[in-house]
């Protein structure tokens, strides 16, 4: 008997001793995983920094001559030579095209021959004054004051004349020079209307049709005009530089804002905004497509997350901000400058904490997830707006 006591003593000693055992070894065992539990979501996350930031506006226009103008006769005449074809590059005074007017030829000469005429009898009138003018100061009263008089009408009546041929003369002169049909910028000849020994009519009457005789383009210095929508009228300014790119030719060039036109246009809402663009080597033509990327407004340092890591509503903004332990919370912000690829937040982030990218409709405020910093967030260019 005392030894079944005994026995029953050790086992119950033994199990005592294995649930100690088994209770130390539970204290420094991990908690197994509830399969249950719903498991933590990946989310791309970025950190909020302080980056340069631009708020740019694309546009699309087509180039125009800086100048573009046909060229009329002043006077009507036949086409002597024309020196100059579609293609050919002008100079500024350069002689273009020669008229042949055979009647102003005849009232040239006319004019000319009558104020030689005019002019020799102004010579004999104004000498016959002086002398009865000498005569009558030498002589007192031996010439009649009456006569004096008549001589001296006659020698002004002589000298308007005088005066008449010579304005008659500088007429017939200018209308001469207008048989030259030159340039007046430097440009190119884009069209050619008519050939030699064609007849052209005046061009300086309103209900004449005058053909014109050629169409000149300035091209050193081309207009690119741009339909700039309501949002941003007020902040292009005249000045300001421009970026123009050119498909075509597969290259930028520089341009500036040189006139706004302040009337915008009711049904596309849009102003037309013109910018100079130089061209001295000719490489651009007119009507070439372009690309412009004008700055509306720049900061060097403004507190910027990707454009995907905020969600609107409205009026309203906010974004998924996940903490040290991995826990999201939404928070409202206030926008500020918006980028092409980032944009500005004024209120409600500060600068190093992380926000989520994208997938906000499958998280939700006080969520466990697994951040993974977002490619684009190591990257160098992730700073350029």
């Amino acid at each position: 008997m005392p030894t079944q006591r005994k026995r029953i003593v050790l086992i119950a000693g033994a199990a005592v001793g294995a649930a100690l055992l088994w209770s130390v070894l539970a204290k420094g065992r991990a908690p197994r995983p509830d399969p249950n539990a719903p498991a933590a979501a990946t989310v791309s996350v970025v950190t909020a920094r302080l980056t340069p930031l631009r708020n740019t506006l694309a546009l699309s226009g087509e180039f125009k001559p800086f100048q573009d103008v046909d060229l009329h006769a002043k006077v009507a005449g036949y086409i002597k030579t024309i020196s100059v074809d579609v293609g050919d590059r002008v100079k500024a005074g350069q002689v273009l095209a020669v008229l042949e007017i055979p009647e102003l030829r005849a009232q040239l000469q006319e004019a000319g021959a009558s104020l030689d005429r005019s002019r020799s009898a102004h010579q004999t009138a104004h000498s016959a004054y002086e002398r009865l003018k000498q005569v009558s100061e030498a002589r007192p009263g031996l010439i009649a004051a009456q006569e004096l008089d008549d001589a001296y009408a006659r020698d002004k009546q002589a000298e308007a004349q005088v005066d008449q041929a010579s304005a008659s003369l500088r007429q017939y002169t200018a209308l001469s020079d207008y048989s030259n049909i030159t340039a007046p910028f430097t440009g190119v000849i884009t069209r050619r209307y008519a050939d030699t020994g064609a007849l052209i009519q005046a061009g300086t009457s309103s209900n004449t049709q005058a053909m014109p005789v050629v169409r000149l383009a300035e091209d050193d210095k081309l207009r690119l005009v741009l339909p700039v929508p309501e949002s941003a009228v007020s902040k292009i300014h005249a000045g300001t530089t421009v970026s123009v790119r050119v498909p075509a030719l597969d290259r930028t060039f520089e341009g500036r804002v040189a006139r706004i036109s302040d009337d915008l246009d009711r049904q596309t809402r849009t102003m037309e905004t013109e910018i100079d663009v130089a061209n001295p080597d000719a490489s651009l033509v007119p009507g070439m497509y372009a690309e412009t990327r004008i700055d509306l407004a720049k900061k060097d340092a403004a507190l910027t997350v990707p454009i995907q890591a905020v969600s609107r509503n409205g009026a309203e903004a906010s974004v998924l901000v996940v903490d040290a332990q991995g826990r999201v919370e939404r928070r409202t912000v206030q926008i500020g400058m918006e980028g092409s690829r980032r944009l500005e937040i004024v209120k409600g982030l500060s600068e190093g904490e992380r926000v989520v990218i994208g997938g906000h409709g499958q998280i939700r405020s006080g969520d466990q997830v697994r951040p993974q910093p977002a490619a684009e967030d190591a990257a160098k260019a992730e700073g350029e707006s």
